[in-house]
């Protein structure tokens, strides 16, 4: 069993009572375990068989809404340019934990202090697959002084832009129509959906399944694929309720272990172990070097 992380009492009595639920619903999630020493395997030429990531989802209290801090990737990046992101990156082998990557990144992303009083961890969610090839672990984190965003900056060549978006929208997108959002056909949002559009695309090489890329418009570039799936789940789990619309594809793999099969004949993993991700092409997964005693908790 996970174990519950404190919460001062004057943090949670900050927030309203309906978000307060949302936060206690949230702190007493219990994600399946997830041992990743199991990846830390490599091949014969010794290149690791893959790579692990945190991100930190960091929920702050606006106006009485429960609201996400997102950023848009530096355009000058050569991997997902512009796109929308949580903050977050890849476990250096100095981290203890994904804990301290996921704040050690928000800190060199955006600014946020690190071990900041005021930014309290809440849970862990399950592991999800990026298309990067990065085993990624969402750090869910309640913020109780929002001021500080106000000093937030986005750090050159990483990050362009530094916004929010209703935790609840992408549970109900029309929560979003009342923000400054971006122009409807422009770059950031060419859909002809006011405020969401998927589209499922075909896996061959996974079983010949499907995955159901999601598409929310904020005040910036569309909130889509991992950044969207780990939303989706932190909603589900805070306010207790499904999405209005389909979250699965037809024919879409909804748990871990018939991803992790494919993963094992792909790379030689040996050992498996169960849970749930979003479904890539041509994924790896591992530990880097160092981190042999990282152990990940995980679960929808």
């Amino acid at each position: 069993m996970a174990p519950v992380h404190d919460i001062p009492e004057e943090a949670l009595e900050s927030l309203s009572p309906a978000n307060r639920v949302c936060i206690e619903r949230l702190r007493s999630h219990q994600p399946e375990k997830v041992d990743l020493s199991v990846f830390l395997n490599t091949s014969d030429s010794g290149y690791p068989l893959a790579k692990l990531a945190a991100v930190l989802v960091l929920l702050f209290e606006k106006a009485g809404q429960l609201r996400v801090l997102l950023t848009t990737r530096s355009k000058s990046l050569r991997a997902h340019p512009g796109q929308v992101a949580l903050p977050g990156g890849k476990v250096d082998a100095s981290d203890a934990d994904v804990f301290e990557t996921a704040y050690r990144e928000a800190n060199e992303e955006v600014g946020l202090p690190r071990h900041y009083p005021h930014a309290h961890t809440i849970c862990t969610l399950r592991p999800y697959i990026s298309s990067a090839k990065l085993l990624v672990t969402p750090v869910v984190s309640l913020l109780t002084e929002p001021s500080i965003i106000e000093t937030f900056t986005p750090s050159p060549g990483e990050v362009d832009r530094i916004f929010d978006h209703p935790l609840e929208a992408v549970l109900d997108p029309s929560l979003a129509s009342k923000e400054k959002l971006s122009p409807k056909g422009g770059p950031d949002w060419p859909y002809e959906e006011e405020l969401y559009n998927h589209s499922d695309i075909d896996l061959p090489w996974l079983g010949n399944s499907t995955y159901r890329m999601h598409r929310f418009r904020s005040t910036a570039f569309a909130i889509k694929g991992l950044t969207s799936d780990i939303l989706i789940a932190t909603a589900e789990i805070a306010y207790n309720k499904p999405p209005l619309y389909e979250r699965y594809a037809p024919g879409q793999l909804r748990t871990f272990a018939p991803i992790l099969r494919i993963l094992e004949s792909q790379v030689g993993v040996q050992h498996a172990t169960s849970g749930t991700s979003t479904p890539t092409p041509k994924i790896e997964v591992g530990v880097p070097s160092g981190l042999e005693r990282a152990v990940v908790n995980a679960g929808n």
